[in-house]
C-alpha cells in the first residue's frame, strides 16, 4: 500500500439540543409552574494518535466527519442527553493545520494523544431557568448552540531517527534493504521509490533504531520538481541524514552530474525547503563501490570530500553487496545514543538548577 501522506478532511462538531417549553401538570397540583429541562450538549470531534497506523489513506474514502447532535431536553425538568464524542484515529506524527486560517492546530507525536479539532454546541435552556417572580408561567427557551466545524488539513511526517535522501538511484532502497527488514522496490530506474518506506534497524537485543527512505530529490525539489518534494517533510524529525551519494553516475538521466554536485544540489534543495535541514547532522555515504577497485573507490571518495570541503563523517559502501553498511550501522546507533545521555543530562541538570523555594511553595 501507498503511503497518503496528505488529507483534507471537514469535521462536523454536535449542534446542542433545544431547551424545552413545559409545565408541570399533576393530578391535584393545577398550578405546578414550568418544568422545562435543558438540552444536552453537542458531541466533540477529537483526533487521536494511534501507532498502528502508518497511512492517511482511509481519509480518501471518507473525508466528512460528524459528531453527535444533543438531545432536546423534556418536561419534568428532564435534561436531554448529550451527543457522543467522534474520535478520529490518525497515524503517530500527524501534523493538523486549520485550511481556513492556515493555522497549526496540533502535532500528534505521541500513541494515544488526544486533540480536539470541533467542539459541540451547548444545550439550550428550558423554561424552568426563566421563571421569576413577576413572570410565573414563562414560554422562554433558548435553542441548542451550533458545534463547531471546521476543514482540516492533515499532514504526516514520519517518526523516524535517521533519514535517507539522495539523488534518484543513489541506492537508498538497496541500502535500507541491506540495514533492515524493508523490502522497497528496487530497479535500474529512477524514481523507483514512489512512497517513504521505513525500516527498523536492531544492531542488539534492545537497541535499535527507525530509518526512512525517502524519494529521490532532483533539482527544483523544494519548488516542486520531481517526486521529492512532498516528501521533504519527512527529513524534519529525523535526528540524523545519511546522504547516498553515487560515486559513478551514468551519463544522461536525472543523476548525470559529478557526485560533488549531486551533494551540492541536494543542500541547495534542503535549504529551500527549510533551512534547518542544513545544520542537522549529514552523514555522507558514497554507494556503489563494488563498480571500482577498492583502493579506487576510497580514492574517488577522498577527492569528492576535499572538493566539496566536507568535514562531517563519510563512507564508502556496497549496499548492493552488503559491504560497509553494518559499521555505519554502529556508528549511526552510538550517535543516538550519545544524543540520548545528552538529552537525559540536560533535563538533570535543569531539574536540579530549579529553585528549592519554588517547589516547597508549590
Amino acid at each position: 500500500m501507498k503511503l497518503v501522506d496528505e488529507a483534507e478532511i471537514t469535521v462536523i462538531a454536535g449542534n446542542g439540543g433545544n431547551g424545552c417549553v413545559g409545565f408541570r401538570r399533576e393530578k391535584f397540583i393545577p398550578l405546578g409552574g414550568p418544568d422545562g429541562g435543558d438540552g444536552g450538549d453537542g458531541g466533540d470531534v477529537w483526533l487521536q494518535a494511534d501507532e498502528n497506523l502508518n497511512t492517511l489513506v482511509d481519509f480518501r474514502h471518507q473525508r466528512t466527519f460528524r459528531a453527535q447532535r444533543g438531545e432536546n431536553g423534556m418536561g419534568s425538568q428532564m435534561y436531554g442527553k448529550g451527543g457522543a464524542d467522534n474520535v478520529i484515529a490518525v497515524p503517530v506524527g500527524t501534523v493538523v493545520v486549520n485550511v481556513d486560517t492556515d493555522e497549526m492546530i496540533g502535532d500528534l507525536t505521541r500513541h494515544g494523544e488526544r486533540l480536539l479539532v470541533a467542539r459541540g454546541g451547548k444545550g439550550g435552556l428550558g423554561n424552568m431557568h426563566f421563571k421569576s417572580s413577576t413572570n410565573r408561567s414563562p414560554r422562554q427557551s433558548t435553542p441548542g448552540g451550533e458545534g463547531e466545524q471546521r476543514v482540516l488539513k492533515l499532514e504526516l511526517k514520519l517518526l523516524a531517527d535517521v533519514g535517507l535522501l539522495g539523488f534518484p538511484n543513489a541506492g537508498k532502497s538497496t541500502f535500507i534493504r541491506a540495514v533492515s527488514a524493508a523490502t522497497p522496490k528496487v530497479a535500474d530506474y529512477p524514481f523507483t521509490t514512489l512512497y517513504p518506506n521505513l525500516g527498523v534497524v536492531s544492531v542488539e537485543p534492545h537497541r535499535s533504531f527507525v530509518i526512512a527512505d525517502i524519494p529521490g530529490l532532483i533539482e527544483g525539489a523544494a519548488d516542486g520538481a520531481g517526486l521529492g518534494a512532498r516528501f521533504l517533510r519527512h527529513l524534519q524529525r529525523t535526528r540524523l541524514l545519511l546522504h547516498l551519494v553515487d560515486m559513478a553516475p551514468m551519463p544522461g538521466g536525472v543523476e548525470g552530474v559529478s557526485p560533488a554536485e549531486q551533494v551540492r544540489a541536494i543542500e541547495r534543495e534542503l535549504g529551500k525547503h527549510d533551512p534547518e535541514l542544513l545544520r542537522k547532522p549529514r552523514w555522507l555515504v558514497f554507494n556503489k563501490a563494488d563498480l571500482m577497485l577498492a583502493d579506487e573507490a576510497q580514492a574517488a571518495a577522498g577527492a569528492i570530500v576535499a572538493e566539496l570541503g566536507w568535514e562531517q563523517p563519510w563512507y564508502v559502501v556496497s549496499a548492493i553487496a552488503r559491504e560497509g553498511t553494518w559499521p555505519i550501522m554502529r556508528e549511526v546507533q552510538a550517535f543516538l545514543d550519545r544524543l540520548r545521555e545528552e538529552r537525559l543530562e540536560a533535563q538533570a541538570e535543569a531539574q536540579a538548577g530549579q529553585p528549592r523555594g519554588e517547589a516547597d511553595a508549590v
